[in-house]
């Protein structure tokens, strides 16, 4: 039996992920004869057939299907162990792959980041801005090592550690603010123009379930997958938007405007994969970032 290889592994992912040699060989960077070659190789070395070649796409045959399940995992440890290998516990370097979602963009990553850096300067971060739902996928996927998101309802093997609880307020440029009712009563909304992030955006759903809940029925005239989008939106025309209270405190030239009844409160929390390897970035920032929410809570340090 010819000896197994990572390639080979790697190379059947390809195939399955693009049901078609062609494009499969054109992402892998090699020549489509060398790809086939490489499967028909595989399927030699474990005396089954793991691909349906009679279709017009290629497919995954019953035991293909089982074996690239495997392959994923084997792959997704192996590549935890080398980072677990070249992880220094010293923090003299490193690498943390952190997942958040928008609107921590605009207050606490700064501040977290910084006290990273600070702290060890020799640990690189990559951070991606993701939906919620694409952080935990991306959690289970072994992509990212820690999550900032909402608490709720997490699919099986995601854990969730508190972390402070974030008011949303209505928002809306300060002379307009300085006009309107303290506090707004919410049925007033339906006189107001909104600009919202889009569907799909936990702060979306939230404020959505607010209104639902109290039968509120308002004009969304704008929507923004962008908190930048959204302040500049709001602080240049007479629109209002909901926003977390942190990010209103630090724009000058936008004013929080009560509701009655309030707006929800929600549970911020910190997101990993059960049982994943928890690398010494990933504990380093863990701690700060409950070191930094103990003491200054959601806002930036001053």
């Amino acid at each position: 039996m010819a000896p197994l290889e990572l390639r080979h592994l790697r190379y059947l992912l390809a195939v399955a992920e693009h049901g078609n040699f062609t494009r499969a060989a054109e992402d892998l960077h090699i020549s489509q004869p060398t790809l086939s070659q490489q499967i028909k190789q595989l399927e030699r070395a474990l005396d089954v057939q793991l691909l349906d070649r009679t279709g017009r796409s290629v497919r995954l045959t019953d035991a293909g299907a089982v074996y690239v399940d495997h392959a994923r995992r084997a792959l997704r440890d192996l590549a935890a162990a080398e980072r677990a290998v070249h992880d220094l516990q010293d923090l003299s370097r490193g690498h943390l792959r952190l997942g958040v979602t928008p609107t921590f963009t605009a207050y606490l990553v700064g501040p977290l980041a910084a006290e990273l850096h600070a702290r060890h300067p020799g640990v690189g971060l990559t951070l991606a801005e993701l939906t919620q739902d694409r952080i935990e996928a991306a959690l289970l996927a072994d992509e990212l090592d820690l999550g900032i998101a909402f608490a709720g309802t997490h699919p099986p093997g995601i854990t969730a550690t508190e972390l402070f609880t974030e008011t949303l307020t209505l928002v809306t440029a300060t002379p307009r603010a300085r006009t309107m009712p303290t506090p707004l009563p919410v049925h007033a909304l339906e006189d107001e123009r909104l600009a919202l992030f889009t569907g799909g955006f936990a702060t979306r759903g939230h404020i959505e379930a607010y209104f639902a809940r109290h039968g509120a029925r308002p004009r969304i005239t704008v929507e923004a997958n962008s908190i930048q989008a959204l302040t500049e939106i709001v602080r240049r025309t007479g629109l209002a938007t909901v926003l977390p209270e942190a990010i209103a405190d630090g724009h000058p030239h936008l004013s929080p405007v009560p509701l009655d009844p309030p707006l929800p409160t929600r549970t911020v929390v910190l997101l990993h994969r059960e049982g994943a390897y928890r690398s010494a970035a990933a504990r380093a920032f863990t701690g700060l970032t409950h070191d930094h929410v103990r003491t200054y809570g959601p806002a930036p340090a001053p």
